[in-house]
């Protein structure tokens, strides 16, 4: 009998053999130092005991006054990635403090073991959470001491935009009192389907997420035998219901000029646009899958960093 091959493999830090077992590393794909300085504080808390999913808090050391409340939900293809991993960890320091914000970043049930919906599904339930802070009669203080809910905006990078723009329809203008949602930031949103787009077929074959890779993480996420037209993947597949009629809040839409999903988003908020919702579009000439916390401290993810501060102070009022 011949021992298990390697079948699939993303980023170093899973692989999954011909026999179905599926290995994972603890360690993360993006080997770089934590910057931590103690100007922001942090902690874990469990979102989820039934999947054993937890979620990290962070808030300025000092705020001077009740701070909105800003979602950042990882990206990694619904298959890899985490709350801990360190490009994650600097980037939510940086939210934190830029915005003045607390920033909660929920980890999600990763595919191949769980394949979607599972991932939109703890998304949901990571926002239930804080409806649950807010009424609760014995709340975590280190959260509701600084916590403005009536402020509240949900982004997602990448796999996480796309949980994003799934939490934005099925919330819609939903009263989840004494939360108050107000918008939502959709960072390189991870959307698929059957038919290439352009950027998708014509994109850099060196490009950070390259198609290959793109394919790879569907094959691995999408529900057995389902495709890429799954109302999950892609939003206007030919059997995804209308988001016309749809009660949409304001809604950014950032993608990098050189990311072979550009189009996809482009589209996205074309669309939305079309149906007369609040969207705005904002492309990075040149930047790839992810600039902003692949290179946080370049000029695009400065000014990036400086378009959501905008954003949030616009939708707050």
């Amino acid at each position: 009998m011949s021992s298990p091959y390697e079948v699939e493999e993303c980023r170093g830090v899973l692989r999954v053999y011909s026999d179905g077992s599926i290995v994972r590393s603890s360690q993360p794909s993006f080997a770089v130092p934590v910057h931590d300085d103690g100007s922001v504080l942090w902690k874990d808390v469990l979102f989820d005991p039934q999947h054993d999913l937890q979620l990290r808090l962070y808030k300025p050391a000092s705020p001077s006054a009740k701070l909105p409340i800003f979602y950042y939900i990882h990206g990694g293809g619904f298959c890899i990635g985490s709350r801990t991993w360190p490009n994650c960890q600097n980037y939510c320091f940086r939210l934190a403090s830029e915005l003045q914000a607390v920033v909660i970043s929920p980890d999600y049930r990763l595919a191949p073991e769980n394949r979607l919906p599972a991932a939109i599904e703890d998304g949901y339930k990571a926002v239930k959470w804080l409806q649950a802070q807010a009424l609760a009669e014995n709340p975590d203080t280190w959260l509701t001491e600084v916590a403005d809910f009536g402020r509240v905006f949900i982004s997602g990078d990448s796999a996480g935009g796309n949980i994003a723009h799934h939490l934005a329809v099925q919330l819609g203008s939903l009263e989840l009192v004494p939360v108050g949602v107000r918008g939502y930031v959709l960072l390189a949103p991870f959307f698929g389907g059957t038919v290439r787009t352009k950027s998708e077929a014509e994109g850099p074959k060196d490009a950070f997420l390259n198609l290959e890779l793109i394919d790879r993480f569907w094959r691995l996420s999408i529900p057995t035998g389902d495709t890429t037209d799954n109302p999950l993947v892609n939003p206007f597949g030919p059997l995804s219901p209308s988001l016309e009629p749809v009660d949409l809040l304001p809604i950014l839409v950032v993608a990098g000029g050189s990311d072979l999903l550009k189009d996809r988003a482009e589209d996205y908020a074309k669309r939305l646009k079309q149906w007369e919702k609040k969207v705005e579009y904002v492309e990075f000439e040149g930047q790839q899958h992810g600039f902003f916390t692949i290179f946080p401290t370049s000029e695009a993810a400065n000014k990036l960093m400086l378009i959501i501060k905008r954003f949030v102070i616009e939708n707050s009022n």
